[in-house]
């Protein structure tokens, strides 16, 4: 078993320290931890919120509203299912010891992309280029 890193409150990862050590890891461990934990909390509001919004509304244009709402919360959670998955292969990907690398390129992936999105697997530069050649290939 691993020994618990110590990770000061403000602590957020710095370009001056080694790339992906132990603290870094720990501190995007925790971060992917939470926001998964958050988006379980809000899927499990929603099932029951909509197990307990099931009800017979007698005006029709009230149902149609009532079966929109339903139907883009839905969406909203299958998204976020999505996203629980993604959030999990970056937890693996921690484990493994590639967490913060491009899987393009090899190259670390910036300390601010990572921060702003963990669950990041490719350099800036290697997104921009893929969604380049995604764009030209979907205009044909």
């Amino acid at each position: 078993m691993k020994a618990e890193i110590f990770l000061p409150e403000d602590y957020r990862p710095a370009e001056d320290e080694p790339f992906m050590n132990e603290r870094q890891l720990e501190y995007f461990r925790r971060k992917l931890i939470i926001w998964k934990n958050d988006l379980l909390d809000e899927s499990r509001t929603t099932v029951e919120a909509l197990q307990d919004g099931t009800r017979n509304i007698p005006d029709i244009a009230d149902r149609a509203s009532e079966e929109t709402d339903r139907a883009l919360e839905l969406r909203t959670r299958d998204r976020q299912r999505k996203l629980i998955a993604k959030i999990d292969s970056a937890l693996r990907r921690i484990e493994d010891g590639e967490y913060g690398y491009c899987e393009v390129t090899g190259e670390p992936i910036s300390l601010k992309r990572l921060d702003a999105r963990p669950i990041a697997t490719m350099s800036l530069e290697a997104q921009e280029r893929h969604e380049r050649r995604e764009k030209v290939h979907r205009d044909d």
